[in-house]
């Protein structure tokens, strides 16, 4: 069974993979330290796994962000330093919750407890702890202009663009505003269908392509509805996989 460790101290990571894979009905496949990794590899990995051991205090924030931007199906051992937040880990597929620092007998504790409930929904005939996953896509950003707190809605997005360090977002209508939060985050929650990466600074919607043109080194440019200072170009690695993305 395939285990998926969110925590962002190395040391209690590795420990818990020791202990977990002490099992060998079970094996951790990975190892992340924040929300946007999680919500990142969810979402596209989800579908593989049997169970979460999670952190609720991440680099980036509480883990319970990540129930906010994607339907997790697979059960969660919350594993903590912090006793307040029991009842929002029953709400978030939590099956046990273990407070560090934790012991040997704790992490193998809820593997068994993981077992006995998986054994009882197969031999009820329902798939177990498990269920065809449904990827829910942020639907809206928050930004700031002046004063004011924006909502600007994917829809209206053409694209994100890095400059400066800085993600900011361009829309249809020529608006442009800085957003607070790094492109792979951004890219892990808009869908993939959608959205394309194209280098490393844009992060593009279908909807703004007008046309493609050849570029120097087997590169091709975007055209877009609307006119941009800066070349948005395709890195030559991407070129068949973006062409292939639009025509989907």
């Amino acid at each position: 069974m395939n285990v998926l460790i969110v925590e962002d101290e190395l040391h209690t990571s590795k420990l818990l993979k020791e202990i977990i894979e002490q099992d060998e009905d079970f094996l951790v496949t990975e190892r992340l330290e924040s929300v946007a990794e999680a919500v990142q590899y969810l979402s596209k990995h989800q579908q593989k796994l049997d169970l979460i051991f999670l952190d609720i205090h991440l680099a980036d924030g509480h883990s319970f962000e990540i129930f906010n931007h994607i339907d997790v199906t697979v059960p969660v051992v919350f594993c903590t330093a912090y006793d307040e937040y029991t009842l929002q880990a029953i709400k978030n597929n939590g099956i046990d919750y273990i407070l560090k620092p934790f012991k040997e007998e704790d992490i193998h504790a809820a593997l068994n407890k993981y077992k006995r409930l998986a054994q009882i929904f197969r031999d009820k005939s329902f798939t177990p702890l498990q269920f065809p996953a449904t990827t829910q896509y942020q639907q809206s950003f928050l930004t700031q202009y002046r004063d004011k707190t924006l909502v600007k809605y994917v829809k209206d997005i053409a694209l994100f663009y890095i400059e400066f360090e800085t993600v900011y977002i361009y829309t249809f209508n020529g608006e442009k505003f800085s957003l607070f939060k790094n492109m792979e985050y951004i890219e892990s929650v808009c869908d993939p269908k959608q959205f394309f990466r194209i280098n490393r600074q844009v992060l593009i919607s279908k909807e703004a392509v007008l046309s493609i043109e050849p570029y120097f080194n087997r590169k091709v440019i975007v055209q877009t509805k609307f006119n941009l200072s800066e070349k948005l170009v395709v890195s030559r690695l991407k070129v068949t996989a973006f062409k292939d993305w639009l025509e989907t």
